[in-house]
C-alpha cells in the first residue's frame, strides 16, 4: 500500500531546534517524529512510501538510508528548489505516487500524532467510493476540536465549504450555502486520495493549498469527512508538545 508523507516544511514553530535539523527528525520521547510515523505506517501494511523533502533534505535522506529504508520502499519527492504547499506537493509527486496499481494513497503530515486506525480509515475510503453518487476524490480525517477555521459538511458528511468563524469568511462553490445548517469540523492533516485527483490538478499552479483545491472541486466530486470515535490527535505546534505527547513515540 502507498503513502505520502509531508516532511518538507521549515518547522518554524519548533525553532530553535529546526535551525539545525528538519522538523521530521525532531525527537518526541527520544524518537524522531518521522520514525514514529513510519513505524505506524509500516505496521499497518504501507510498504511503498514517498516523502517530500526541502528543509535540510539531505538529513532526512541520510536518516532513511542509514536505517536501510526501514525494510520497505521509500522514495523522495525533491522540493529543494521550491516549497510547493500541500496541493502543489502532491501534484509534484505525481510520478512517484502513480507508480503501482492505481490504489488509493494515504497522505499524512509528519507532525500529526494520533491513535487513528489506519486500516479502518482506508476501509472508509473504499466503502465511500462504492456508495458515492459523484466520483470520490478523497476522504479527509476531521475532528470536533475547537478552532477558528472549519470545513463545512452536509448531512452526509460531504464537503461543501470552509469558514473562518473569527472573521466570518466563507469559501464554497455553492453561492447560496447556508453555513448555519452545515456541520463544522476541523481538518486533521490526514487524508486518502484517489489517483483520479491528478488530472484535476493540471490547471493549478506549481504552488497551491490542498484545502483550496478541495473547495474548488467539491461541487463536482465527492470529498467525504471522516470522524473516528475516540480519536486522539495532536499537531506538534510548539516545543512543549514534544514533551506533552511523548507517549506517542511508543504507538
Amino acid at each position: 500500500m502507498k503513502a505520502f508523507i509531508f516532511a518538507a516544511g521549515l518547522g518554524t514553530r519548533l525553532k530553535p531546534l529546526t535551525d539545525t535539523m528538519p522538523k521530521a527528525l525532531v525527537p518526541i520521547g527520544g524518537v524522531p517524529m518521522l520514525k514514529i510515523l513510519l513505524n505506524k505506517l509500516i505496521s499497518n501494511g504501507y510498504d511503498d512510501i514517498v516523502i517530500n523533502v526541502h528543509h535540510f533534505a539531505e538529513q532526512i535522506e541520510n536518516y532513511i538510508f542509514e536505517n536501510n529504508s526501514f525494510s520497505v520502499k521509500i522514495t523522495f519527492s525533491d522540493e529543494r528548489d521550491l516549497l510547493r504547499d500541500t496541493g502543489g506537493g502532491i501534484k509534484h509527486a505525481k510520478t512517484l505516487l502513480l507508480e503501482g496499481n492505481g490504489e488509493p494513497i494515504l497522505v499524512h503530515n509528519v507532525d500529526i500524532l494520533s491513535n487513528l486506525d489506519l486500516n479502518w480509515f482506508r476501509s472508509i475510503f473504499l466503502s465511500s467510493r462504492a456508495e458515492a453518487n459523484n466520483p470520490l476524490i478523497a476522504t479527509i480525517l476531521v475532528s470536533e476540536r475547537d478552532t477558528s477555521r472549519y470545513f463545512l459538511f452536509d448531512d452526509s458528511n460531504r464537503l461543501v465549504g470552509w469558514t473562518n468563524i473569527a472573521t466570518g469568511e466563507v469559501k464554497s462553490p455553492y453561492p447560496d450555502l447556508d453555513v448555519a445548517k452545515c456541520r463544522k469540523l476541523a481538518f486533521a492533516g490526514v487524508h486518502t486520495i484517489s489517483p483520479e485527483i491528478f488530472p484535476l490538478m493540471d490547471s493549478f499552479p506549481e504552488t497551491f493549498s490542498i484545502v483550496d483545491f478541495y473547495l474548488s472541486i467539491c461541487d463536482k466530486y465527492s470529498i467525504v469527512g471522516v470522524l473516528q470515535d475516540g480519536l486522539e490527535i495532536h499537531d506538534i505546534g510548539k516545543l512543549s508538545d514534544l514533551y506533552k505527547f511523548n507517549t506517542f513515540a511508543q504507538i
